[in-house]
């Protein structure tokens, strides 16, 4: 049990350092309330079960190729400038905190999903940390620990999520429009400035072998 709450604790950690997911999250948190933040984080957990998937399979080193990496870090570029520059255009506009408007809470799961699937960060990061963690793991315990110990890291990742989700509904039922609008505004510059940061990388590869 006492390792099951530690991989729970490990989740929470992996998810906790500021990155475009976090800074998503905030801004749909504020401008669409609990559901819309909580979709952003649902997509990027779906993403980053498809990794975990890919490492257990043993395939994600062949997503390592320069030419894939310098894909998924251009496509990385659009998504993350474009969902900052909506951000801070819309900055300001309350939308209703409701599960069924399922366009809207559509738009930002797979918004999440979108940015998650494309941060090749997101590769380095599960091919290392999960990578490492299977790979001792698979030493000690059987199959079928393995899937409870990668259950307990995304559930660990999943209450982060809500933690996050909650934390920007709150924000958004306290704080006065002023500065929602400009906690909205700087979580958009945040993600044009994550996505200039991926444009470089991939400009290193392409041009810069």
């Amino acid at each position: 049990m006492n390792i099951f709450i530690g991989y729970i604790f490990l989740g929470l950690s992996l998810s906790a350092p500021i990155g475009p997911i976090n800074a998503a999250q905030l801004d749909k948190g504020i401008r669409g309330g609990f559901w819309h933040a909580w979709m952003v984080g649902l997509g990027a957990i779906s993403a980053d079960i498809i990794y975990m998937l890919l490492v257990y399979m043993g395939i994600i080193h062949l997503l390592d190729a320069p030419f894939v990496r310098a894909f998924l870090w251009l496509f990385g570029f659009f998504v993350l400038v474009y969902t900052g520059v909506e951000s801070i255009k819309n900055a300001g506009e309350l939308t209703a905190d409701t599960r069924g408007n399922v366009n809207t809470l559509t738009k930002s799961f797979f918004s999440g999903f979108l940015m998650s699937l494309f941060n090749p960060l997101s590769i380095l990061f599960w091919l290392g940390i999960y990578g490492s963690i299977l790979a001792k793991a698979a030493n000690e315990y059987p199959m079928q620990q393995l899937l409870i110990y990668s259950g307990a890291i995304v559930l660990g990742i999943l209450l982060w999520d809500v933690t996050m989700a909650a934390a920007s509904s709150i924000f958004r039922k306290l704080l006065t429009p002023a500065v929602l609008k400009a906690i909205s505004v700087l979580s958009g510059l945040s993600l044009v400035g994550f996505g200039l940061y991926f444009g470089f990388e991939a400009f290193k590869l392409l041009f810069m072998p």
